[in-house]
């Protein structure tokens, strides 16, 4: 019988070796930005998040204030803490503050989604070993990734370059293909990015992002309001 370490080690491997592939395009965007080979690293050991990395590089490059930087990543990343609020749900009743705290550090969607899919409980120890081997896999694919990209030629990386943003069109299509609401909201927030690209240049990367997203989604709330439980009831 796996001990729960083990067992947690066990389940983290597809997501690592998801990971690993999906970080060696972020390592490749690193190093294009003008980022070295350590910096790149020192992102994916000190977060775990695609996007909000994606994004914060790109406001690195530009030279964003710190402000957009911490608005960015707020926002791209404020689904962490409704993900660790409903896991807290999930949580052995061993876990105390410290445990919680490097639990809460390791939450991405996919640990998110395995964890709460388990019958039970989970431990402290099962969490370590899905985030250790989720986290060695995140860290390593960005190392070869930047080491690659500060190596190969050009044309290679920027055609590996894409691993990342195909990792994204993973994510959104099929909640789109079955819901039109998803499908309103990733189109207008894709209408807004490029209307800032082309048209509002004046307007830095990260505050488009943050534009983009909130207007998207609060004309999605407005177009496809959800009822709350009392509102169901009463209909």
């Amino acid at each position: 019988m796996r001990s729960p370490f083990v067992k947690g080690l066990y389940h983290g491997i597809p997501i690592a070796l998801g990971y690993l592939s999906v970080s060696f395009g972020f390592g490749i965007m690193a190093v294009r930005a003008g980022l070295s080979v350590l910096e790149a690293v020192l992102i994916s050991v000190t977060n775990l998040t695609s996007a909000g990395q994606a994004a914060g590089v790109g406001i690195i490059a530009a030279s964003g204030p710190y402000i957009e930087m911490a608005l960015t990543q707020l926002l791209i990343n404020l689904r962490y803490a409704l993900m660790g609020i409903s896991l807290s749900q999930k949580l052995d009743d061993k876990f105390h503050t410290p445990q919680r705290l490097i639990t809460a550090f390791g939450i991405t969607d996919e640990i998110f989604a395995v964890s709460s899919a388990q019958e039970g409980k989970v431990t402290p120890a099962y969490m370590y070993g899905m985030i250790f081997i989720s986290f060695c896999g995140w860290s390593l694919g960005t190392l070869l990734g930047a080491a690659a990209g500060s190596i190969l030629p050009g044309a290679l990386t920027d055609a590996m370059g894409i691993v990342l943003y195909g990792m994204f069109l993973a994510i959104i299509i099929p909640p789109a293909r079955q819901h039109k609401s998803v499908l309103l909201v990733v189109c207008l927030a894709a209408a807004f990015s490029v209307a800032f690209y082309y048209v509002f240049t004046a307007v830095s990367s990260g505050f488009a992002i943050i534009f983009s997203a909130i207007g998207a989604s609060l004309i999605g709330a407005w177009l496809f309001p959800v009822a709350d439980e009392a509102g169901k009831e009463a209909a």
